[in-house]
């Protein structure tokens, strides 16, 4: 199916890669389909786009990227919500907020999104832990893993001069960005 989104442009999504929330996500109660999003680059930044508003899109990230002592410790009841048996068939993201000043980004790590990777059923769990943050400061951590991943010599690339581009051209084309498939087993 295609899908017209305001941040992407024109996305071609497969069914199998659409995620239901019966509840909508904080906020927006009303939207109920959702895909992420991969748009390529090295921040390692995914999107949660709406498929109902194309103007909806959160910008989420896996908290362990930047805080790899996060645990979303889930009651029985928040698993029943999204019909898990097993926490390794969940995938757990934050929804950032990215400021004019970058350097202030925050993630809410008190209400992540958890996703049934094998259902695509999806809710936006409010954790117990009281320690945790709705506006945990993060953009230090994010840069140092960054830094640190981009800094490994083993994977060298080539770098070559752009190609000049048709203006014209550019504004009429459907962009291409990649539908990162949830079904896949990352670490």
């Amino acid at each position: 199916m295609k899908v017209n989104t305001t941040r992407f442009g024109e996305l071609q999504v497969n069914k199998e890669d659409i995620i239901t929330f019966s509840e909508g996500v904080l906020g927006f109660e009303k939207l109920k389909q959702f895909f992420v999003v991969d748009p390529g680059d090295s921040t390692l930044i995914l999107w949660l786009q709406s498929i109902e508003d194309s103007e909806v899109a959160f910008p989420i990230i896996e908290p362990k990227i930047f805080k790899p002592d996060y645990v979303a410790k889930l009651l029985p009841a928040d698993m029943a919500s999204v019909d898990l048996e097993a926490l390794s068939d969940a995938k757990i993201y934050s929804i950032l907020t990215i400021p004019s000043n970058i350097t202030e980004m925050s993630a809410n790590l008190k209400a992540p999104i958890v996703i049934n990777n094998k259902k695509k059923v999806a809710k936006q769990i409010v954790l117990q832990d009281s320690k945790l943050s709705v506006k945990y400061e993060m953009y230090k951590d994010l840069k140092s893993y960054i830094v640190s991943y981009a800094s490994d010599d083993s994977k060298r690339t080539t770098v070559s001069e752009p190609k000049a581009m048709d203006t014209a051209k550019e504004t009429t084309t459907t962009q291409t960005v990649e539908v990162k498939r949830e079904n896949r087993n990352e670490a």
